[in-house]
Protein backbone atom coordinates (compact mmCIF):
# COMPACT_ATOMS: atom_id res chain seq x y z
CA UNK A 1 0.00 0.00 0.00
CA UNK A 2 1.84 3.41 -0.86
CA UNK A 3 2.16 5.50 2.26
CA UNK A 4 -0.35 7.90 0.99
CA UNK A 5 -3.63 5.79 0.98
CA UNK A 6 -2.63 4.77 4.65
CA UNK A 7 -5.78 4.80 6.65
CA UNK A 8 -5.01 6.10 10.28
CA UNK A 9 -8.90 5.80 11.83
CA UNK A 10 -8.15 3.47 14.20
CA UNK A 11 -4.25 3.50 15.01
CA UNK A 12 -3.48 0.63 17.36
CA UNK A 13 -0.38 0.89 19.57
CA UNK A 14 0.48 -2.34 21.35
CA UNK A 15 2.01 -2.77 25.13
CA UNK A 16 3.39 -5.79 26.37
CA UNK A 17 3.78 -5.31 29.73
CA UNK A 18 1.70 -7.73 32.41
CA UNK A 19 -0.73 -4.62 33.57
CA UNK A 20 -1.83 -4.16 30.28
CA UNK A 21 -1.27 -7.05 28.44
CA UNK A 22 -1.88 -9.58 31.08
CA UNK A 23 -1.35 -13.17 30.00
CA UNK A 24 -2.89 -12.76 26.50
CA UNK A 25 -1.07 -13.72 23.63
CA UNK A 26 -0.01 -10.25 21.63
CA UNK A 27 0.17 -12.05 17.83
CA UNK A 28 -3.77 -13.13 19.30
CA UNK A 29 -4.71 -9.61 20.71
CA UNK A 30 -3.41 -7.74 17.59
CA UNK A 31 -5.21 -10.18 15.03
CA UNK A 32 -8.92 -9.57 16.71
CA UNK A 33 -8.28 -6.01 16.64
CA UNK A 34 -7.29 -6.44 13.05
CA UNK A 35 -10.84 -7.79 12.57
CA UNK A 36 -12.49 -5.21 14.53
CA UNK A 37 -11.37 -2.45 12.60
CA UNK A 38 -7.94 -1.44 13.12
CA UNK A 39 -6.46 0.21 10.34
CA UNK A 40 -2.83 0.56 11.49
CA UNK A 41 -0.51 -0.81 14.07
CA UNK A 42 2.18 0.11 15.86
CA UNK A 43 4.20 -2.47 18.03
CA UNK A 44 5.57 -0.80 20.49
CA UNK A 45 8.32 -2.70 23.41
CA UNK A 46 10.64 -1.01 25.36
CA UNK A 47 11.91 -3.76 27.56
CA UNK A 48 12.57 -6.90 25.54
CA UNK A 49 15.91 -7.76 23.84
CA UNK A 50 16.31 -7.33 20.50
CA UNK A 51 16.02 -11.09 18.74
CA UNK A 52 12.36 -10.70 20.53
CA UNK A 53 11.74 -7.91 18.98
CA UNK A 54 12.19 -9.09 15.77
CA UNK A 55 10.93 -12.29 16.39
CA UNK A 56 7.72 -10.50 17.41
CA UNK A 57 7.78 -8.02 14.68
CA UNK A 58 8.06 -10.68 11.93
CA UNK A 59 4.66 -12.32 13.12
CA UNK A 60 2.73 -9.74 13.57
CA UNK A 61 3.84 -8.10 10.20
CA UNK A 62 2.64 -11.73 8.83
CA UNK A 63 -0.98 -11.07 10.14
CA UNK A 64 -1.04 -7.39 9.68
CA UNK A 65 -0.34 -8.12 5.89
CA UNK A 66 -2.94 -10.63 5.57
CA UNK A 67 -5.44 -7.11 6.71
CA UNK A 68 -3.67 -4.99 3.84
CA UNK A 69 -2.60 -2.60 7.23
CA UNK A 70 0.65 -1.35 7.60
CA UNK A 71 2.94 -2.69 10.68
CA UNK A 72 4.82 0.01 12.45
CA UNK A 73 8.10 -0.09 15.11
CA UNK A 74 8.40 2.59 18.02
CA UNK A 75 11.92 3.88 17.62
CA UNK A 76 13.73 0.61 16.64
CA UNK A 77 14.84 1.36 12.92
CA UNK A 78 16.99 -1.67 12.83
CA UNK A 79 14.18 -4.01 14.21
CA UNK A 80 12.22 -2.00 11.48
CA UNK A 81 14.84 -2.80 8.57
CA UNK A 82 14.92 -6.82 10.60
CA UNK A 83 11.28 -6.71 9.81
CA UNK A 84 11.01 -5.62 6.50
CA UNK A 85 7.84 -3.79 7.64
CA UNK A 86 6.52 -0.41 6.27
CA UNK A 87 7.74 1.93 9.00
CA UNK A 88 8.73 3.47 12.42
CA UNK A 89 7.23 5.94 14.79
CA UNK A 90 10.24 8.11 16.77
CA UNK A 91 9.86 10.28 19.65
CA UNK A 92 11.79 13.50 20.55
CA UNK A 93 14.19 11.52 22.04
CA UNK A 94 14.79 9.09 19.34
CA UNK A 95 16.47 8.65 16.38
CA UNK A 96 16.48 12.16 14.24
CA UNK A 97 13.77 12.20 11.90
CA UNK A 98 16.68 12.79 8.73
CA UNK A 99 18.83 9.89 9.60
CA UNK A 100 15.62 6.88 9.74
CA UNK A 101 14.33 8.63 6.55
CA UNK A 102 17.84 7.83 4.94
CA UNK A 103 17.93 4.71 6.75
CA UNK A 104 14.71 3.59 5.80
CA UNK A 105 13.93 5.18 2.22
CA UNK A 106 11.85 7.40 0.57
CA UNK A 107 8.85 5.06 0.31
CA UNK A 108 8.65 3.87 4.41
CA UNK A 109 6.24 5.72 6.59
CA UNK A 110 8.04 7.93 9.23
CA UNK A 111 5.98 8.99 12.27
CA UNK A 112 6.96 11.39 14.51
CA UNK A 113 5.57 12.06 17.97
CA UNK A 114 4.63 15.91 18.91
CA UNK A 115 3.79 18.08 22.13
CA UNK A 116 3.84 21.39 20.90
CA UNK A 117 4.35 24.04 17.73
CA UNK A 118 7.63 23.93 17.27
CA UNK A 119 8.21 19.72 17.83
CA UNK A 120 5.27 20.17 14.62
CA UNK A 121 7.37 22.43 12.88
CA UNK A 122 10.20 20.80 12.80
CA UNK A 123 8.81 17.38 12.56
CA UNK A 124 7.28 19.01 9.29
CA UNK A 125 9.66 20.57 7.69
CA UNK A 126 11.78 17.51 8.08
CA UNK A 127 9.50 14.92 6.36
CA UNK A 128 7.58 13.11 8.69
CA UNK A 129 4.46 11.33 7.28
CA UNK A 130 2.37 11.58 9.96
CA UNK A 131 2.31 13.19 13.50
CA UNK A 132 0.97 11.37 16.50
CA UNK A 133 0.00 14.42 18.94
CA UNK A 134 -0.47 14.04 22.58
CA UNK A 135 -0.47 13.29 24.91
CA UNK A 136 -4.32 14.57 25.45
CA UNK A 137 -5.40 13.38 28.38
CA UNK A 138 -3.86 11.19 31.13
CA UNK A 139 -2.67 8.04 30.85
CA UNK A 140 -0.36 5.26 32.66
CA UNK A 141 0.88 3.71 29.22
CA UNK A 142 3.29 6.19 28.74
CA UNK A 143 5.15 6.85 31.38
CA UNK A 144 7.85 9.48 30.04
CA UNK A 145 4.89 11.48 28.38
CA UNK A 146 6.43 15.33 29.12
CA UNK A 147 2.80 17.18 29.42
CA UNK A 148 -0.66 16.48 29.18
CA UNK A 149 -1.97 19.25 26.43
CA UNK A 150 -5.85 18.72 26.48
CA UNK A 151 -7.93 19.52 23.27
CA UNK A 152 -6.49 22.80 23.22
CA UNK A 153 -3.72 21.77 22.54
CA UNK A 154 -4.18 19.62 19.84
CA UNK A 155 -6.91 22.00 18.86
CA UNK A 156 -4.02 24.98 18.62
CA UNK A 157 -1.64 22.36 16.41
CA UNK A 158 -4.30 21.68 14.10
CA UNK A 159 -5.01 25.15 13.30
CA UNK A 160 -0.66 25.59 12.94
CA UNK A 161 -1.10 23.14 10.07
CA UNK A 162 -3.76 24.39 8.66
CA UNK A 163 -2.34 28.00 8.65
CA UNK A 164 1.31 26.35 7.17
CA UNK A 165 -0.52 24.39 4.98
CA UNK A 166 1.64 21.57 5.66
CA UNK A 167 0.11 18.07 4.02
CA UNK A 168 0.80 15.90 7.24
CA UNK A 169 -1.41 13.48 8.68
CA UNK A 170 -2.46 13.53 12.01
CA UNK A 171 -3.33 11.12 15.05
CA UNK A 172 -4.02 12.01 18.80
CA UNK A 173 -2.66 9.88 21.38
CA UNK A 174 -2.94 9.61 25.49
CA UNK A 175 -6.24 8.66 27.21
CA UNK A 176 -8.33 8.07 23.99
CA UNK A 177 -11.55 5.44 24.85
CA UNK A 178 -14.71 4.89 23.98
CA UNK A 179 -15.64 7.93 26.81
CA UNK A 180 -14.44 10.35 24.53
CA UNK A 181 -12.72 9.26 21.03
CA UNK A 182 -16.20 10.42 19.17
CA UNK A 183 -16.09 13.96 21.15
CA UNK A 184 -12.28 14.45 20.68
CA UNK A 185 -12.42 13.66 16.79
CA UNK A 186 -15.61 16.23 16.45
CA UNK A 187 -13.97 19.00 18.24
CA UNK A 188 -10.83 18.28 16.29
CA UNK A 189 -12.64 19.00 13.06
CA UNK A 190 -12.90 22.43 11.18
CA UNK A 191 -10.19 25.16 9.94
CA UNK A 192 -9.00 23.30 6.96
CA UNK A 193 -7.45 20.85 9.13
CA UNK A 194 -8.97 18.07 11.00
CA UNK A 195 -7.62 14.88 12.76
CA UNK A 196 -7.00 11.90 10.29
CA UNK A 197 -7.37 9.55 13.25
CA UNK A 198 -7.10 8.76 16.89
CA UNK A 199 -4.17 6.11 18.28
CA UNK A 200 -5.50 3.60 20.83
CA UNK A 201 -3.46 1.45 23.56
CA UNK A 202 -5.23 0.24 26.55
CA UNK A 203 -8.41 0.87 25.36
CA UNK A 204 -8.26 -2.32 23.08
CA UNK A 205 -5.06 -4.09 24.27
CA UNK A 206 -6.26 -4.03 28.02
CA UNK A 207 -10.40 -5.14 26.74
CA UNK A 208 -11.44 -8.39 27.39
CA UNK A 209 -13.10 -8.38 23.76
CA UNK A 210 -10.07 -6.76 21.32
CA UNK A 211 -12.42 -7.37 18.48
CA UNK A 212 -15.47 -6.20 20.22
CA UNK A 213 -13.78 -3.00 21.37
CA UNK A 214 -12.16 -2.08 18.65
CA UNK A 215 -15.15 -2.25 16.51
CA UNK A 216 -16.65 -0.35 18.97
CA UNK A 217 -13.82 2.23 19.01
CA UNK A 218 -13.95 2.55 14.72
CA UNK A 219 -17.46 3.20 15.08
CA UNK A 220 -17.44 6.18 17.67
CA UNK A 221 -14.33 7.96 15.45
CA UNK A 222 -16.34 7.81 12.22
CA UNK A 223 -19.80 8.88 14.33
CA UNK A 224 -20.49 12.58 15.84
CA UNK A 225 -21.04 12.91 19.69
CA UNK A 226 -24.54 13.08 20.83
CA UNK A 227 -24.66 16.69 21.54
CA UNK A 228 -22.97 17.54 17.71
CA UNK A 229 -26.59 17.05 16.08
CA UNK A 230 -27.42 21.03 17.81
CA UNK A 231 -24.48 22.67 16.91
CA UNK A 232 -25.20 26.40 15.84
CA UNK A 233 -25.21 25.98 11.93
CA UNK A 234 -23.63 29.01 9.35
CA UNK A 235 -27.32 30.02 8.27
CA UNK A 236 -27.92 30.74 12.09
CA UNK A 237 -25.40 32.93 12.50
CA UNK A 238 -25.80 35.13 9.81
CA UNK A 239 -29.48 36.62 10.31
CA UNK A 240 -29.68 39.68 11.18
CA UNK A 241 -31.03 41.23 14.64
CA UNK A 242 -33.87 41.67 13.61
CA UNK A 243 -34.50 37.52 12.31
CA UNK A 244 -32.80 36.98 15.74
CA UNK A 245 -35.79 39.07 17.71
CA UNK A 246 -38.65 37.77 15.70
CA UNK A 247 -37.58 34.34 17.56
CA UNK A 248 -37.06 35.68 21.23
CA UNK A 249 -41.14 35.32 21.90
CA UNK A 250 -41.42 32.00 20.61
CA UNK A 251 -38.44 30.52 22.75
CA UNK A 252 -39.78 33.03 26.07
CA UNK A 253 -42.83 30.98 25.44
CA UNK A 254 -41.36 27.72 24.92
CA UNK A 255 -39.97 27.98 28.58
CA UNK A 256 -43.15 28.95 30.14
CA UNK A 257 -45.13 25.79 28.49
CA UNK A 258 -42.32 23.19 28.17
CA UNK A 259 -40.89 24.23 32.21
CA UNK A 260 -37.43 22.74 30.94
CA UNK A 261 -35.20 21.49 34.11
CA UNK A 262 -32.27 23.75 35.03
CA UNK A 263 -29.91 21.52 36.90
CA UNK A 264 -26.94 24.27 38.72
CA UNK A 265 -24.22 23.11 39.99
CA UNK A 266 -23.33 26.22 41.66
CA UNK A 267 -22.28 27.45 45.11
CA UNK A 268 -24.07 28.20 48.45
CA UNK A 269 -24.20 31.65 48.00
CA UNK A 270 -25.61 31.63 44.19
CA UNK A 271 -28.46 29.17 44.89
CA UNK A 272 -31.03 30.31 46.28
CA UNK A 273 -30.93 33.07 43.99
CA UNK A 274 -30.71 31.27 40.94
CA UNK A 275 -33.35 28.69 41.64
CA UNK A 276 -35.60 31.95 41.88
CA UNK A 277 -34.77 33.12 38.58
CA UNK A 278 -35.03 30.12 37.54
CA UNK A 279 -38.76 29.77 38.40
CA UNK A 280 -39.29 33.35 37.36
CA UNK A 281 -38.00 32.91 33.99
CA UNK A 282 -40.69 29.73 33.67
CA UNK A 283 -38.35 26.67 34.03
CA UNK A 284 -37.64 24.20 36.54
CA UNK A 285 -35.10 24.24 38.87
CA UNK A 286 -32.23 21.79 40.69
CA UNK A 287 -29.45 22.81 42.84
CA UNK A 288 -27.37 19.23 42.52
CA UNK A 289 -23.61 19.43 42.91
CA UNK A 290 -23.31 15.66 43.05
CA UNK A 291 -22.06 14.16 39.89
CA UNK A 292 -23.62 10.86 40.83
CA UNK A 293 -27.27 12.49 40.20
CA UNK A 294 -26.12 14.03 36.82
CA UNK A 295 -26.92 10.54 34.55
CA UNK A 296 -30.70 10.54 36.00
CA UNK A 297 -31.11 14.22 35.79
CA UNK A 298 -29.67 14.30 32.20
CA UNK A 299 -32.32 11.99 30.70
CA UNK A 300 -35.27 14.79 31.87
CA UNK A 301 -34.50 16.76 28.57
CA UNK A 302 -33.40 20.44 30.66
CA UNK A 303 -29.68 21.87 30.65
CA UNK A 304 -27.20 21.62 32.87
CA UNK A 305 -25.30 25.06 34.48
CA UNK A 306 -21.70 24.34 35.83
CA UNK A 307 -20.84 27.58 38.17
CA UNK A 308 -17.35 27.37 39.24
CA UNK A 309 -18.06 29.65 42.00
CA UNK A 310 -16.24 27.50 44.69
CA UNK A 311 -13.16 25.25 43.08
CA UNK A 312 -11.94 22.32 45.31
CA UNK A 313 -10.87 18.82 44.01
CA UNK A 314 -13.90 16.86 44.90
CA UNK A 315 -16.33 19.69 43.26
CA UNK A 316 -14.37 19.75 40.11
CA UNK A 317 -14.53 15.31 39.75
CA UNK A 318 -18.30 16.21 39.98
CA UNK A 319 -18.09 18.55 37.68
CA UNK A 320 -16.77 16.26 34.94
CA UNK A 321 -19.04 13.05 36.19
CA UNK A 322 -22.05 15.71 35.61
CA UNK A 323 -20.38 17.13 31.89
CA UNK A 324 -19.91 13.62 31.02
CA UNK A 325 -23.38 12.94 31.52
CA UNK A 326 -25.07 15.79 29.88
CA UNK A 327 -22.61 15.25 26.40
CA UNK A 328 -23.53 11.25 26.67
CA UNK A 329 -27.74 12.70 26.48
CA UNK A 330 -26.62 15.45 23.90
CA UNK A 331 -28.30 17.34 26.60
CA UNK A 332 -27.11 21.42 25.98
CA UNK A 333 -24.46 22.63 28.98
CA UNK A 334 -23.71 26.16 30.29
CA UNK A 335 -20.41 26.88 31.69
CA UNK A 336 -19.46 29.98 33.60
CA UNK A 337 -15.35 29.91 34.48
CA UNK A 338 -16.29 32.53 37.11
CA UNK A 339 -12.79 34.16 37.92
CA UNK A 340 -11.40 31.72 35.49
CA UNK A 341 -8.05 33.80 35.10
CA UNK A 342 -7.26 34.89 39.02
CA UNK A 343 -5.50 32.04 40.49
CA UNK A 344 -3.40 29.08 39.04
CA UNK A 345 -6.02 26.63 40.33
CA UNK A 346 -8.63 28.12 38.76
CA UNK A 347 -6.89 28.77 35.53
CA UNK A 348 -6.13 24.90 35.55
CA UNK A 349 -9.74 23.94 36.31
CA UNK A 350 -10.98 25.80 33.35
CA UNK A 351 -8.04 23.72 31.45
CA UNK A 352 -9.56 20.81 33.04
CA UNK A 353 -13.27 21.33 32.09
CA UNK A 354 -12.75 22.06 29.03
CA UNK A 355 -10.42 18.61 28.52
CA UNK A 356 -13.32 16.70 29.95
CA UNK A 357 -16.58 17.71 27.89
CA UNK A 358 -17.68 20.24 25.47
CA UNK A 359 -20.21 23.50 26.57
CA UNK A 360 -22.47 24.69 24.53
CA UNK A 361 -22.70 27.81 26.10
CA UNK A 362 -19.48 29.68 27.73
CA UNK A 363 -20.69 33.26 29.86
CA UNK A 364 -18.50 34.94 31.58
CA UNK A 365 -17.37 38.84 32.00
CA UNK A 366 -14.36 39.96 29.77
CA UNK A 367 -11.39 38.66 31.89
CA UNK A 368 -12.58 35.04 32.50
CA UNK A 369 -13.59 34.58 28.46
CA UNK A 370 -10.41 36.11 27.77
CA UNK A 371 -9.07 33.58 29.70
CA UNK A 372 -10.14 31.03 28.53
CA UNK A 373 -8.37 31.38 24.70
CA UNK A 374 -5.56 28.87 24.55
CA UNK A 375 -2.53 30.54 26.16
CA UNK A 376 -4.56 32.12 28.63
CA UNK A 377 -4.85 35.94 29.25
CA UNK A 378 -2.14 38.15 30.95
CA UNK A 379 -4.54 39.90 33.16
CA UNK A 380 -4.87 39.28 36.29
CA UNK A 381 -8.55 39.49 37.88
CA UNK A 382 -9.12 41.10 41.63
CA UNK A 383 -12.72 38.81 42.09
CA UNK A 384 -15.01 37.39 39.88
CA UNK A 385 -16.25 40.81 38.94
CA UNK A 386 -12.96 42.21 37.10
CA UNK A 387 -12.04 43.46 33.89
CA UNK A 388 -9.23 44.36 32.29
CA UNK A 389 -10.21 47.54 31.13
CA UNK A 390 -12.90 49.32 28.09
CA UNK A 391 -11.20 47.39 24.93
CA UNK A 392 -12.07 48.36 21.42
CA UNK A 393 -15.42 46.03 21.24
CA UNK A 394 -13.80 45.27 17.98
CA UNK A 395 -10.85 43.94 19.51
CA UNK A 396 -12.92 41.92 21.91
CA UNK A 397 -15.29 40.86 19.13
CA UNK A 398 -12.56 39.10 16.93
CA UNK A 399 -11.27 37.57 20.40
CA UNK A 400 -14.60 35.63 20.79
CA UNK A 401 -15.30 34.63 17.40
CA UNK A 402 -12.02 33.39 17.81
CA UNK A 403 -12.62 31.13 20.63
CA UNK A 404 -16.53 30.45 19.28
CA UNK A 405 -14.93 28.83 16.23
CA UNK A 406 -12.69 26.93 18.16
CA UNK A 407 -14.06 25.50 20.45
CA UNK A 408 -17.37 25.23 18.47
CA UNK A 409 -19.88 26.71 20.92
CA UNK A 410 -21.52 30.23 21.85
CA UNK A 411 -20.03 32.52 23.16
CA UNK A 412 -20.91 35.36 25.88
CA UNK A 413 -18.71 37.92 27.09
CA UNK A 414 -21.07 39.97 29.50
CA UNK A 415 -19.94 43.79 30.24
CA UNK A 416 -21.30 47.11 29.73
CA UNK A 417 -22.22 45.92 26.45
CA UNK A 418 -22.65 41.98 26.26
CA UNK A 419 -21.43 40.31 23.58
CA UNK A 420 -22.02 37.41 21.67
CA UNK A 421 -21.19 34.94 18.88
CA UNK A 422 -20.88 31.66 17.64
CA UNK A 423 -18.36 31.80 15.16
CA UNK A 424 -19.68 34.03 12.60
CA UNK A 425 -20.90 37.01 13.54
CA UNK A 426 -20.64 39.34 16.56
CA UNK A 427 -23.35 40.51 18.14
CA UNK A 428 -23.60 43.42 20.97
CA UNK A 429 -26.33 43.91 23.33
CA UNK A 430 -27.26 47.15 25.01
CA UNK A 431 -29.20 46.51 27.59
CA UNK A 432 -28.64 46.08 31.40
CA UNK A 433 -28.77 48.04 34.30
CA UNK A 434 -26.18 48.85 36.78
CA UNK A 435 -27.71 47.26 39.66
CA UNK A 436 -26.90 43.52 38.25
CA UNK A 437 -22.79 44.73 38.72
CA UNK A 438 -23.82 45.75 42.78
CA UNK A 439 -25.66 42.18 43.95
CA UNK A 440 -23.46 38.82 44.24
CA UNK A 441 -24.58 35.79 41.78
CA UNK A 442 -26.18 37.90 39.17
CA UNK A 443 -24.25 37.23 36.78
CA UNK A 444 -24.47 32.89 37.84
CA UNK A 445 -28.03 33.53 37.56
CA UNK A 446 -27.74 35.03 33.81
CA UNK A 447 -26.40 31.35 33.09
CA UNK A 448 -29.59 30.06 34.79
CA UNK A 449 -31.52 32.03 32.26
CA UNK A 450 -29.46 31.19 29.34
CA UNK A 451 -30.05 27.52 30.55
CA UNK A 452 -33.72 27.39 30.49
CA UNK A 453 -33.34 28.71 26.96
CA UNK A 454 -31.53 26.59 25.09
CA UNK A 455 -32.96 23.76 27.23
CA UNK A 456 -36.40 24.84 25.46
CA UNK A 457 -34.47 25.64 22.06
CA UNK A 458 -31.94 22.92 21.63
CA UNK A 459 -31.54 23.32 17.76
CA UNK A 460 -30.87 26.95 17.86
CA UNK A 461 -28.72 28.09 20.59
CA UNK A 462 -27.57 31.74 19.17
CA UNK A 463 -31.16 32.96 18.94
CA UNK A 464 -31.65 31.58 22.38
CA UNK A 465 -29.20 32.65 24.41
CA UNK A 466 -29.89 35.84 22.59
CA UNK A 467 -33.81 35.71 24.19
CA UNK A 468 -32.17 34.96 27.58
CA UNK A 469 -29.96 37.90 27.83
CA UNK A 470 -32.60 40.05 26.44
CA UNK A 471 -34.70 38.56 28.90
CA UNK A 472 -32.64 39.03 31.87
CA UNK A 473 -31.02 42.50 31.01
CA UNK A 474 -34.37 43.95 30.08
CA UNK A 475 -35.85 43.12 33.33
CA UNK A 476 -33.37 44.53 35.17
CA UNK A 477 -34.07 47.58 33.73
CA UNK A 478 -37.96 47.57 34.30
CA UNK A 479 -36.82 46.66 37.61
CA UNK A 480 -34.61 49.52 38.22
CA UNK A 481 -37.26 52.13 37.18
CA UNK A 482 -39.81 50.90 39.59
CA UNK A 483 -40.80 53.65 42.24
CA UNK A 484 -40.15 51.29 44.61
CA UNK A 485 -36.69 50.25 43.84
CA UNK A 486 -34.07 52.56 46.36
CA UNK A 487 -31.19 50.87 45.34
CA UNK A 488 -29.84 46.84 45.13
CA UNK A 489 -31.37 46.00 47.71
CA UNK A 490 -34.96 46.68 46.93
CA UNK A 491 -33.71 46.02 43.29
CA UNK A 492 -33.61 42.41 43.78
CA UNK A 493 -37.13 41.16 44.57
CA UNK A 494 -38.09 44.12 41.80
CA UNK A 495 -36.37 41.81 39.63
CA UNK A 496 -37.98 38.83 40.41
CA UNK A 497 -40.88 40.64 39.53
CA UNK A 498 -40.17 41.45 36.44
CA UNK A 499 -38.58 38.55 35.04
CA UNK A 500 -41.78 36.92 36.00
CA UNK A 501 -43.71 39.92 34.22
CA UNK A 502 -42.03 39.70 31.14
CA UNK A 503 -42.23 36.00 30.74
CA UNK A 504 -46.42 36.51 31.70
CA UNK A 505 -46.86 39.39 29.04
CA UNK A 506 -44.93 37.52 26.48
CA UNK A 507 -47.42 34.31 27.06
CA UNK A 508 -50.37 36.77 26.13
CA UNK A 509 -48.96 38.47 23.66
CA UNK A 510 -47.58 41.61 24.90
CA UNK A 511 -44.40 42.89 23.26
CA UNK A 512 -43.66 45.97 24.72
CA UNK A 513 -41.00 45.48 26.90
CA UNK A 514 -38.95 43.77 23.38
CA UNK A 515 -39.16 47.62 22.39
CA UNK A 516 -36.39 48.17 24.53
CA UNK A 517 -33.95 45.50 22.86
CA UNK A 518 -30.84 47.17 21.87
CA UNK A 519 -28.71 44.60 19.27
CA UNK A 520 -26.54 44.97 16.77
CA UNK A 521 -23.94 43.37 14.79
CA UNK A 522 -20.28 44.48 15.58
CA UNK A 523 -18.54 42.20 12.84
Amino acid sequence: MPKHEVDYSLYLVTDSTPAILGDADICEVVEAALKGGVTCVQYRDKSSDTGVLVATGRKLHQITRRYNVPLLINDRVDVALAVGCEGVHIGQDDLDLPTARKLLGEDAIVGVTVSNVAEVETACKAGADYLGIGTVFATLTKENAKSIIGVDGLQEILLKIAAEKWGVKTVSIGGINASNVSRVMWQSTGKGKSLDGVAVVSAIMAARDPEAASRELFQLVKSPPPFAKAVVTTGQQTRSPKEILALVPYIIKAVDTRKPLSHNMTNLVVQNFAANVALSVGASPIMANYGEEAKDLAKLGGALVINMGTVTPDGLTNYLKALKAYNDAGQPVVYDPVGAGATAVRRSAVKTIFGGGYVDVLKGNQSEILSCVPGGSAVQQRGVDSGPGNQNLGELGSAIKELATLRRNVVVMTGKTDLISAGETVLAVDNGHEYLGMVTGTGCCLGTTISAMIAAQPYDKLAATVAGLLHYSIAAELAAERDDVKGPGTFVPAFIDELYNVRKATVKGDLGWLKRAKVSVVS
